[in-house]
């Protein structure tokens, strides 16, 4: 597990058997844990379809950014190419799985003590619901590829290709992601709309339209929303925890490493 969390760029280059099947095994079950929380405050049934949906959305999303980002390794000078964009972005998801799945217990208690989907403020409750986890993902994916820039450094020829590569890797990320998320909604489950695995209209309207929706109407009601947002806090807190420690943990392997 220590070395999915830290990929060096032998092992990038040259993966171990087995290093890429464990590296999606972790990715599908904590997108898979982490969904059922999501989908859960509509219905353990939408808890179940979300829990499939999400590690779908993680492999359109990696095969679509990895095909990209070798194309751009090639322009770039980065060297890397399809096999190494792809493997290496599977390594951050799978970062970013391990820390969303960590605070599925959080999400979860998020989703059984929110006002429920038939109740008056249903709709305020699924905007701020819709924030709160679009947060979340946001930040487990950002530290996710972040962790792999001393990769990228040791892996490019300059500072600046690793930089640009990172950050077409978080835009890939960010841009598909969205999109194919609303193309393969309800993820929350609207609560005037019935339970379903997919929309009749998967083209209508936008991801970022449905987030701009959602701000505007969890600032209508701004004591609702300070209670909803402390509990992403609670979430980010932990986030940063978990990254606290195996970042201490990190240095003393190093130091022991260094003392023998």
């Amino acid at each position: 597990m220590r070395d999915l969390l830290t990929p060096t760029a032998q092992k990038l280059r040259e993966p171990e058997p087995g290093a890429i099947r464990r590296a999606a095994l972790v990715t599908a079950l904590g997108f898979g844990i982490y969904g059922l929380t999501v989908g859960f405050w509509r219905s353990p049934l939408m808890g179940a379809y979300v829990a499939v949906k999400m590690p779908l959305l993680i492999a359109l999303t990696l095969g679509c950014n990895g095909l990209l980002n070798g194309l751009l390794g090639l322009l770039l000078g980065s060297g890397l190419g399809f096999r190494q964009s792809l493997h290496a972005l599977l390594s951050a998801f799978a970062i970013s799985a391990l820390i969303l799945g960590s605070v599925a217990p959080v999400t979860f208690f998020l989703a059984v003590n929110v006002p429920a989907p038939d109740s008056a403020q249903a709709a305020t409750s699924h905007a701020s619901y819709l924030l709160i986890h679009v947060f979340l993902i946001g930040v487990a994916g950002l530290v996710g590829v972040a962790r792999l820039w001393k990769l990228l450094e040791t892996y490019s020829s300059s500072k600046q290709i690793a930089a640009v590569t990172l950050g077409s890797w978080i835009a890939g990320n960010a841009f598909l992601g969205g999109q194919f998320s609303w193309v393969l909604r309800p993820f929350f489950g609207s609560p005037g709309l019935e339970v379903a695995f997919l929309r009749e209209n998967p083209m209508r309207g936008s991801f970022y339209e449905a987030v701009w929706n959602s701000v505007r109407r969890v600032s209508s009601d701004i004591s609702f929303a300070t209670l909803m947002f402390a509990t992403a806090a609670a979430a980010l807190v932990t986030i940063i925890f978990l990254e606290t420690r195996n970042q201490k943990r990190r240095q003393n392997d190093e130091q022991r490493q260094a003392n023998q």
